[in-house]
């Protein structure tokens, strides 16, 4: 139950942090560094496993059609690319409340080896932080809550499901997720660098 307790309260940490940094001019730009690092660590974290165990390149390339078919359309219009993003943000939370639900189902203590444990609650707070970081400036602190919020629920509903809700085959959804992961990276290091301007040094 603890592991459980404590993934649930990783994002809300996550969350905590990017305020206290934002709050403090000298260290905002901390933020940006850390969801910089941190957000390729993530989609090396979902990924990379599955490349090694299976001996498959298609996440891999999943991950860069993601990213290059927002470029193109960027290039093309970017009118078009702006909303092309919104829908990108809105994607990227919902595969990560999806992959909030499997982990939740992973938690069940008879599922959940310690490290692993461990890793998920660490990697959680990184979460929060990005899904806060991704909607707040664009979207507005309701929508935000309600990102970390969907994230919180997802983890309880997979917690209470148990390791039935984990799929036995699953390479559609992880090229999904991988593709999703590509598009975010676009966004994060594209349009992210001007939703968070800051103007202290």
């Amino acid at each position: 139950m603890t592991p459980f307790i404590l993934a649930l309260l990783a994002p809300v940490a996550g969350v905590f942090l990017y305020v206290w940094l934002h709050n403090r001019p000298r260290t905002m730009r901390m933020i940006d560094t850390i969801v910089f690092v941190a957000l390729p660590l993530l989609v090396a974290w979902q990924i990379l496993p599955h490349v090694w165990l299976e001996r498959q390149i298609t996440p891999v390339l999943a991950v860069l059609a993601g990213g290059g078919i927002l470029y193109l359309i960027e290039k093309i219009s970017h009118r078009v690319a702006q909303h092309t993003d919104n829908l990108t943000i809105l994607l990227g939370v919902a595969s990560m409340v999806l992959h909030a639900l499997l982990e939740g189902g992973a938690l069940m203590p008879a599922a959940a080896s310690a490290p692993f444990a461990l890793a998920v609650i660490l990697h959680r707070v990184v979460v929060g932080l990005l899904v806060w970081w991704l909607l707040e400036p664009r979207h507005g602190v309701v929508v935000a809550i309600a990102g970390v919020g969907a994230i919180l629920l997802a983890t309880m509903i997979g917690f209470a499901a148990g390791t039935e809700i984990l799929p036995d085959e699953h390479a559609a959804l992880e090229l999904y997720q991988a593709f999703i992961a590509g598009s975010l990276l676009h966004v994060v290091f594209h349009q992210g660098r001007h939703d968070h301007v800051h103007d202290h040094d």
